[in-house]
């Protein structure tokens, strides 16, 4: 697949970068996106819930009313789950969410999600993003050039520039990556991603492996 390489103000340079059929052109493997996808949002979670059982309940020790003549039930404990504030029953302790997934797996996955962008025509290629000083101001001329001010995009660089990053992160609709950062929820959640020349050789290296 052929791509026309556009500049920072959205005009086509004259030239066309081809896109690796095996990278960019595969029939997605929808189980693969969806596990990949899955590890990814069960990583963001905190898991630090906590309630506390019988045990742990800080109540007194003394017996309620006697045993016998009351004519209720016998009560030993305040602090059994049936009374009220005492301990809660099977409840949730911290965890990890967090599980494994194969490499060649998650390769699979990232390349299923970025051929089924190429296939819906939303990568763009950007002859290259790079900017000397924070400036989210100058970072929403170039999205509006590329015509995405209102649409979400990831922004895939070939190298880290904190520049760009601190430009973008003001901009809740807009995403910025490394090659080597790429996740398949973040292709996924994006509308258009945005690929820098210098960072398509790094992709092919990295969804190779």
């Amino acid at each position: 697949m052929e791509l026309a390489v556009l500049d920072s103000k959205g005009k086509d340079t004259g030239r066309k970068v081809t896109l690796a059929d095996d990278l960019f052109a595969i029939e997605p493997n929808e189980h693969a996106l969806y596990l990949d996808v899955k590890q990814y949002l069960a990583n963001q979670r905190q898991g630090t819930h906590k309630a506390k059982e019988r045990a742990e309940v800080s109540r007194t020790t003394k017996k309620f009313f006697r045993q016998k003549g009351t004519g209720n039930a016998r009560v030993g404990s305040l602090k059994s789950p049936v009374q009220r504030g005492g301990g809660t029953v099977f409840g949730p302790r911290p965890r990890n969410y967090g599980f494994k997934l194969n490499k060649k797996l998650k390769a699979l996955a990232r390349r299923s999600a970025l051929s089924q962008k190429a296939a819906d025509s939303n990568i763009v290629v950007l002859e290259s993003l790079k900017m000397d000083a924070p400036s989210t101001k100058n970072y929403l001329q170039i999205l509006a050039a590329l015509g995405l001010q209102d649409k979400k995009s990831l922004v895939v660089l070939g190298e880290s520039n904190k520049a760009v990053y601190l430009s973008s992160r003001n901009f809740k609709g807009s995403n910025v990556v490394t090659a080597s950062e790429i996740n398949t929820y973040a292709v996924l959640n994006a509308q258009t991603v945005v690929l820098t020349e210098d960072s398509l050789e790094k992709l092919e290296t990295v969804l190779r492996k």
